[in-house]
């Protein structure tokens, strides 16, 4: 039969209580009695559990992640971080996936079910804030897509990852850049889109046009379609993420358009796909480790000091060059599109 921390409490002949601050490290046991209870943990060969821990510190030792969706490379290394992180503080992930925010699972948000809540790049996060709020749980968001300095958060700076892979393509020479925006509601695609017309303004070039588009592989594909049925093409396109390149590099091969030589591409996020796509893609790789990482650590502090200050932690993304990019040829891609009679 498995031991149990009443037994160690009937063998030590202390109460329960007193067995629970001895597993919690409480400074308040006595000494006397705390030998009294680690020898009888050591008779009993007692080894506490996850719900022994939970008793004694009055925690669950679990975290809830709530996300939207795992089909993105780029979420699931931070949530393979959040993970290792918190395995490393003896905590367990919790996952709850929802495709429809309005309608997402409260049962995570019961009273003791969870320690802290992670929020992963939600897209309305007041949903969950009242709730959270009101029920007191520490939470932090990672990849807020809202402007709210009194939300613990975590942040890349999109603007500057819009801005450096404008720059890369203007400093190859490129005068002819398209932008394909991300989904409209997100302050990611916003900042991305604005750092790439700062780039423009500052060496004084326009446009060659920007596009609403979404964060799918079909998006890019599309657009990039209507651009050659157009007969006018860009000689260079930024996208707002890795899936609408990899949907734009699709549509110029099956149409002869050579990548970089025609017309370069450059993605964001760095996805798992990118380095493994012909030619390669480059891209503004989203520091992963460190957003997960980071907002572990804040969790954890908002759940030892819950009136701890509200932080807002912001990283950096980094330019990664690969085969997508290239010189600008002297000639105009839209020459080699096929004539339409």
């Amino acid at each position: 039969m498995r031991v149990s921390i009443f037994d160690v409490a009937k063998k030590s002949g202390l109460s329960v209580v007193t067995v629970s601050r001895v597993l919690n490290n409480a400074s308040s046991v006595r000494e006397k009695n705390r030998e009294k209870v680690l020898q009888a943990m050591k008779e009993l060969d007692y080894r506490p559990n996850s719900s022994a821990r939970s008793l004694a510190s009055g925690k669950t030792g679990i975290i809830g992640l709530m996300l939207n969706t795992l089909h993105d490379t780029a979420l699931d290394a931070i949530v393979t971080e959040v993970n290792d992180c918190l395995a490393e503080h003896d905590y367990f992930l919790a996952l709850s996936i929802s495709q429809h925010e309005d309608t997402f699972h409260r049962s995570m948000f019961q009273e003791d079910r969870v320690d802290g809540v992670i929020l992963l790049s939600p897209t309305n996060a007041d949903i969950y804030l009242m709730e959270l709020k009101k029920r007191k749980i520490p939470f932090v968001i990672l990849d807020n897509q809202q402007r709210n300095p009194t939300v613990p958060s975590v942040i890349v700076n999109n603007y500057k990852g819009g801005y450096d892979a404008t720059k890369h393509l203007i400093e190859l020479g490129h005068t002819q850049i398209a932008h394909i925006r991300g989904s409209e509601p997100l302050l990611s695609s916003r900042e991305r889109e604005r750092g790439f017309l700062a780039a423009l303004e500052e060496a004084g070039l326009e446009p060659f046009s920007i596009e609403q588009g979404i964060f799918s592989i079909t998006s890019g594909y599309e657009i990039a379609k209507r651009w050659m049925e157009s007969g006018q093409l860009p000689t260079a396109v930024f996208a707002a993420d890795d899936f609408i390149a990899f949907g734009i590099i699709d549509a110029f091969k099956n149409e002869g358009i050579r990548i970089p030589r025609d017309v370069s591409v450059v993605g964001f996020d760095d996805q798992i796909y990118s380095k493994e796509f012909h030619p390669s893609l480059t891209t503004v790789r989203q520091p992963v480790e460190k957003i997960g990482r980071q907002g572990v650590e804040m969790l954890l502090k908002l759940i030892e000091e819950p009136a701890k200050r509200n932080i807002i932690a912001e990283f950096d993304p980094e330019l990664i060059v690969r085969e997508s990019t290239g010189t600008p040829r002297r000639d105009n891609p839209s020459d080699n599109l096929p004539i339409k009679v």
